[in-house]
């Protein structure tokens, strides 16, 4: 069978919390762990979508309304459903995300904070504004 799960693919979180958000597989466990026996894998996505930018708006609005804020999370794989699509960012997401992040609460709070300004720039550069989009369903 061929793994497509791999990290820069861009996922649909389908449970939970964040179920409609957009995000990226960071980093993957396709045969589980010893906590977590199961196919899991750790993804940096988007809580909350920046809101509509027209042209006549001031700068100070402009940029309120281009806020992101992101998430970090470890997710089932039944709880997710891929897309077609890969972002390039997966490697500065992985070093921005520590290695125990997927154990430890307080390092994913901290990786979250250096996640969000890497996604803002990406959304501020206009490459892949179809991530920046909230899902309407």
């Amino acid at each position: 069978m061929v793994k497509f799960l791999k990290p820069g693919k861009v996922v649909v979180v389908l449970q939970g919390k964040y179920a409609g958000r957009k995000a990226v597989i960071v980093q993957n466990y396709d045969n589980g762990t010893q906590e977590r026996p199961y196919g899991h894998c750790l993804i940096a996505g988007i809580e909350k979508y920046p809101s509509k930018v027209t042209r006549k708006m001031s700068k100070d609005k402009i940029k309120k309304r281009s806020k992101v804020k992101a998430f970090v999370r470890v997710i089932n794989y039944n709880h997710i459903m891929p897309t077609r699509y890969t972002l390039d960012i997966a490697e500065s997401l992985k070093n921005a995300v520590p290695e125990d992040a997927r154990t430890n609460i307080s390092s994913r709070k901290k990786a979250k904070r250096k996640v969000q300004p890497i996604l803002k720039e990406r959304y501020l550069t206009g490459k892949n504004r179809w991530f920046f989009t909230k899902l309407r369903f």
